[in-house]
């Protein structure tokens, strides 16, 4: 077989079209991961009562541990560079963080 010859030239473009999908695949599950975080949170914070409220809490800290994964994903997958990696992971970190601790003063406030 050739090298430019249509059937590995249609091989490689199959190849590329998939790496392309998979990317798009993934920035946009990245996406919904990094807005469910803020809106589960404001969504609860409309809700009736600490335990509802701490409910959306804790499935907000499940979407920022998913955007841990599709970052650290992206990155392996040379989508992020190191440093995007690392300058996002770290505003996703803080934000784990200070959501935790919410979560766990909510705790402490439902149960005086």
């Amino acid at each position: 077989m050739e090298a430019d010859s249509p059937a590995r030239t249609g091989g490689l473009q199959n190849h590329f079209h998939l790496a392309r999908r998979r990317t798009l695949f993934s920035a946009a599950q990245t996406r919904r991961a990094a807005l469910s975080a803020p809106t589960n949170i404001a969504e609860g914070a409309a809700k009736r009562g600490l335990r509802e409220f701490r409910r959306y809490l804790d499935i907000s800290l499940g979407s920022l541990s998913e955007l841990s994964y599709l970052l650290r994903f992206s990155k392996d997958c040379g989508v992020l560079d190191e440093e995007t990696f690392q300058s996002l992971e770290e505003l996703r970190s803080k934000a784990g963080v200070l959501t935790w601790r919410l979560y766990r003063c909510l705790g402490r406030s439902s149960h005086a």
